[in-house]
C-alpha cells in the first residue's frame, strides 16, 4: 500500500463517523445509517474502555517515590481539581480589579482631579492559561514559518536551479533537533530585543522561534514535492496560452500541489506542537511544558496525576490542531475524495 493510500484511508475513517451519524441525524434512511453508526462508533468506545481498564489494573500495581501510579478515577479526580483552581483564580482576580475600582472611586469622589490607576493582576497563572499560552505560541511560530516556508516551497519546486541550490541547505538543517537551536535562539533573541516597553515576552518569542524553526522543513519539502508534480499537460497548457508566472502559479500550480501543501502543513503543526511542550519544559518558559515540569518537581502526592492530566490535554489539544488542519483541506482541496471516499 502506498503513502498517499494509507494517508486517504486514514482521512476517511476519520470522517465517517461524522458522515454516519449526520446520515443518521437526518432521518433519510436511519434504518441504514443506524448499524454503520453503530460500527464507526462502537469500535473506537470500546478499544476506549479496554484502555481505560488496562490503565486501572497496570496502575494499582506500580509504584513510584511519590505514591501508586494514579489511575483513571484519580486522574478525572485532580482534572476538577484544576478547573476549581481556574475559577478560584478568576474569581480572585474579579476581586483584586474590583478593590481598585473602589479605591479609584473613593478618590474621585473626594477629589475629581485625583489621579487613579489599575494595576494589572499578577497572580500565578492556571492549568488553563497555560493552554492558551501554549496555544498562543504554536500558532505563532507555525504562521511564521508557514508564511516562510510555502513561498519558498513554491519557487523551489519550480525552479530546478533555485532547487539544487537549496537542497543541501535543507538536507542539512532538516535532521537538526529543534531543541538544539534553542540555546542559541535564547540568546540571540535576548541580545536583539532589547527594549524597555516589551509588546512580547522574551520567552514567548524563544518559544516561538523554535516552533518556527521546526515547522519549515516539512512544509517546505512537501510543497515543493507538490509543485514539482503538477500534470506536465497542465504546465504545457499555460506556455501555449503564454500565462505570465504569477497567473501560472495561482491557477494552475497552487490548485494542483494543494494536497501535499497540506500534508507538510499538518506534518509541521504536529511536530511543532511536541516540540513546543519540550521547549518549554527545557527553558522553563511560560506554557503546558512549564506546567508539567512544575509539578514534576513539586513532587507533592497529586503531581502524576496532574501530570498526566496535562499528558492528555496534550493529547487531545494536538489531535484537535490535525482535525482543524485536515478540515482546512477538506474546504480548499479539488481532491475531495481523497478525504470523503
Amino acid at each position: 500500500m502506498s503513502t498517499a493510500t494509507a494517508i486517504n484511508k486514514y482521512q476517511a475513517y476519520n470522517f465517517r463517523f461524522l458522515d454516519h451519524l449526520l446520515a443518521f441525524l437526518s432521518r433519510d434512511n436511519r434504518s441504514g445509517a443506524a448499524p454503520r453508526l453503530i460500527v464507526a462508533l462502537g469500535i473506537p468506545l470500546a478499544a476506549i474502555a479496554i484502555f481505560l481498564l488496562l490503565w486501572s489494573v497496570l496502575a494499582a500495581k506500580v509504584q513510584t517515590s511519590l505514591g501508586q501510579l494514579p489511575g483513571p478515577a484519580k486522574v478525572w479526580e485532580q482534572a476538577l481539581v484544576l478547573v476549581d483552581e481556574h475559577q478560584a483564580a478568576r474569581a480572585k482576580e474579579e476581586a483584586f480589579y474590583a478593590r481598585q475600582e473602589e479605591r479609584n472611586a473613593q478618590k474621585l469622589a473626594a477629589d475629581a482631579n485625583a489621579e487613579v490607576r489599575i494595576r494589572a493582576y499578577t497572580g500565578a497563572p492556571t492549568f488553563f492559561d497555560q493552554i492558551v499560552t501554549s496555544l498562543a505560541t504554536v500558532a505563532t511560530g507555525f504562521l511564521i514559518a508557514s508564511l516562510i516556508a510555502i513561498p519558498i516551497g513554491i519557487v523551489t519546486g519550480m525552479s530546478h536551479t533555485l532547487y539544487s541550490a537549496l537542497n543541501p541547505l535543507i538536507q542539512l538543517f532538516k535532521p537538526v533537533s529543534p531543541l538544539a537551536w534553542l540555546p542559541i535562539v535564547t540568546m540571540v533573541v535576548s541580545a536583539v530585543y532589547v527594549t524597555d516597553n516589551p509588546f512580547f515576552a522574551k520567552s514567548f518569542l524563544t518559544s516561538a522561534i523554535t516552533v518556527t524553526l521546526c515547522c519549515l522543513w516539512p512544509t517546505i519539502i512537501n510543497t515543493a514535492v507538490g509543485v514539482s508534480s503538477v500534470d506536465k499537460d497542465l504546465l504545457n497548457v499555460s506556455r501555449v496560452l503564454r500565462l505570465p508566472w504569477l497567473t501560472k502559479t495561482m491557477k494552475i500550480v497552487l490548485p494542483s500541489s494543494i494536497p501535499m501543501m497540506f500534508t507538510g502543513l499538518r506534518l509541521s503543526l504536529g511536530i511543532g506542537w511536541m516540540v513546543l511542550i519540550a521547549a518549554e519544559m527545557l527553558a522553563q518558559n511560560p506554557g503546558l511544558g512549564k506546567f508539567v515540569w512544575d509539578e514534576f518537581q513539586n513532587g507533592s502526592s497529586n503531581s502524576l496525576a496532574r501530570i498526566m492530566v496535562a499528558v492528555l490535554v496534550i493529547g487531545l489539544i494536538g489531535f484537535g490542531l490535525d482535525r482543524g488542519m485536515l478540515l482546512l483541506q477538506r474546504k480548499f482541496s479539488w481532491d475531495k475524495s481523497a478525504i470523503t471516499r
